[in-house]
């Protein structure tokens, strides 16, 4: 028997779960990572405010990012303005990176569509919902590119769990026949909802699964912010100088429950969680800073606080938004409304008095 082929997945980490820097990413300097960090910081203060809403009654399901702070902000921190994100839900702090006001973020979680409409990355996509389905959009926006010539790259996020979709293997085989520019970004938080990655699949990692479409896939350390940075950094050059696609798997770990409407405890053991605590991001970074002598205990505090300030004033211009009126309900369904759909909306306006 003669191999044919041979394929090997290669893995990146500079920052050990101590903060510690073993060897240097190329190029490198400690205090390009006080933007980071905060940016971090800004993106978990923004979580535990908007999962305080939802337990108060004031925003609906939302689906924390504790402990992916480094994936989200990482990934978007190497990305140019002119790149497209494609999100899952639980891409928070990259949105926040690039723009997306917390008030936005807020109304979309109300379940207000005004909150996709931002403000910032016009050509940004809306946070999907659905599983995998917005890795056939990064194909689409990735061959507009190439069609235009642009040196752009669609960046697509999805979880461990979406790499069981059929969207996510063909839009991967896709972009890998046609060489698109498109950046696959797998977040391995251990967990699709309660089903752990062990029984997901096979595979040994989600990285190879790039194997079969003829494209690098990569392994990195998610809680180590170089990693991300330099992993994804790389992707993107590949694919903004024509070399195609990759596929990135940041492995990292869910420290909150899926959504709000979820229960981990029934299905995860603490002592799992507790062990994942040790190697969250956020400390590592701040280790990593403060060896450096680039912060301080009153950088801290004032960076708390300013942050708590922030998402206070985000909340509160969110809850002082008017509600959409009802009829917007029929308003962005067609170009033309059938005369049906007409109908009732007119209808639901004579019933307010608003006709």
């Amino acid at each position: 028997m003669i191999p044919i082929a041979e394929f090997r997945v290669p893995y990146t980490r500079f920052l050990d779960a101590h903060g510690h820097l073993a060897s240097p990413p190329p190029d490198f300097q400690p205090h390009d990572l006080l933007p980071v960090y905060r940016a971090m910081a800004l993106t978990r203060a923004f979580d535990a405010k908007a999962v305080a809403l939802q337990r108060t009654g004031q925003l609906r399901t939302y689906p924390s990012s504790l402990g992916q702070e480094a994936v989200t902000v990482g990934l978007a921190s190497v990305m140019r303005a002119e790149d497209v994100l494609l999100p899952t839900y639980r891409e928070t702090g990259a949105m926040l990176w690039r723009g997306v006001r917390m008030q936005e973020l807020l109304l979309y979680w109300s379940g207000d569509e005004r909150g996709s409409d931002f403000a910032g990355p016009r050509e940004d996509f809306p946070i999907a919902v659905p599983i995998a389905s917005q890795c056939g959009h990064a194909v689409g926006v990735g061959f507009a590119f190439q069609y235009r010539r642009q040196p752009r790259v669609a960046v697509v996020t999805l979880g461990d769990g979406a790499t069981s979709k059929g969207d996510f293997y063909e839009a991967m085989n896709t972009a890998g026949a046609w060489r698109l520019p498109v950046v696959f970004v797998v977040t391995n938080n251990q967990w699709a909802i309660s089903l752990p990655a062990r029984k997901q699949t096979a595979a040994a990692t989600f990285a190879q699964k790039a194997i079969a479409a003829g494209i690098p896939g990569e392994q990195c350390d998610g809680n180590d912010i170089l990693a991300v940075r330099d992993c994804i950094g790389r992707a993107l050059e590949r694919a903004r100088v024509g070399d195609g696609p990759s596929l990135i798997e940041c492995v990292t770990y869910r420290l909150s429950d899926h959504t709000t409407a979820d229960d981990a405890r029934r299905y995860r053991a603490q002592d799992e969680v507790s062990a994942a605590w040790a190697l969250e991001p956020l400390a590592r970074l701040r280790h990593f800073l403060v060896d450096q002598k680039l912060w301080s205990k009153q950088d801290e505090e004032t960076l708390l606080a300013d942050n708590q300030a922030a998402v206070s004033a985000a909340a509160a211009d969110y809850l002082a938004t008017p509600p959409q009126a009802l009829s917007t309900l029929f308003d962005y369904l067609y170009a033309e409304l059938p005369a049906d759909l007409a109908a009732q909306r007119q209808q639901l306006l004579t019933e307010r008095g608003q006709a």
